[in-house]
């Protein structure tokens, strides 16, 4: 039986650098990118290692060419699974923002992961199978998130490109869904000036029926559990992994 293998993007930090280790954990060939060299590489040497097939290569996904050279370089005959991951928050009310900014975030948090996904899936229609993993959050699937209309309208478009190549892919045996994490611990919702910062995280508790805020492994394992044959009747689905927020009665 040949090597499972898996592309995660925006692997150097957080939730990627997590969902990074889970695969490589699982026996995964794990290719992880980023525009965080540095970082990217660090998780990719430290998985080389501990003894796994690691290797890391600098990818930003506004790039189309460069997200098709790095698929065709890395992806053999075939990934079986992609994470589509890399992801920005920028904090601006919305009759501040401007066109720019508008189309920097749709471009790298939605039009990122299709061009991901589209490099990825040819190779998997000629192998026959598949798994696409597509990050999207709460803030897309539910809530509201003030001054963040942006960042919400591009995870929202997430789960409609999930659900749609699901349809479309699965004929060929490729499965499509996105995954909605809550409030998670990362430097991005740390971020005091473009996300929470750590007193709103830390407030976010009592809201969360677990009563505690979501930790990047958390997320990965969800992300390789969808990846993995034991969700193999699973697609086109929003599985969103908050701890119960959502369902918290106000």
């Amino acid at each position: 039986m040949s090597t499972p293998s898996v592309l995660i993007t925006g692997a150097g930090i957080g939730i990627g650098a997590a969902c990074a280790e889970a695969f490589a954990a699982a026996g995964y060939r794990t290719v992880l990118t980023d525009v965080l060299h540095d970082e990217g590489e660090a998780v990719a040497a430290r998985l080389r290692d501990a003894g796994h097939d690691a290797v890391f290569r600098p990818l930003d996904v506004t790039d189309t060419a460069a997200v098709t050279a790095v698929v065709a370089e890395t992806e053999g005959e075939g990934y079986d699974a992609v994470v589509a991951n890399a992801g920005i928050v920028r904090r601006r009310g919305f009759t501040e923002l401007d066109d720019a900014e508008w189309s920097r975030t749709l471009d790298v948090d939605l039009h990122g992961e299709m061009r991901v996904f589209r490099a990825a899936v040819p190779a998997m229609v000629r192998r026959g199978s598949g798994s696409l993993v597509a990050l999207s959050s709460v803030s897309g699937a539910a809530l509201g998130w003030a001054e963040h209309v942006h960042y919400s309208a591009a995870k929202a478009g997430v789960i409609g490109l999930a659900r749609a190549l699901a349809v479309e892919l699965g004929p060929h045996g490729i499965r499509a869904n996105a995954l909605a994490p809550g409030f998670v611990r990362t430097g991005q919702s740390l971020d005091v000036v473009n996300s929470m910062g750590e007193d709103a995280l830390r407030d976010s508790v009592s809201a969360i029926p677990l009563r505690r805020v979501g930790e990047p492994a958390d997320i990965a394992d969800v992300a390789l559990f969808l990846a993995s044959p034991a969700a193999r009747y699973v697609t086109g689905q929003v599985v969103v992994v908050d701890g119960g927020l959502l369902v918290q009665q106000r």
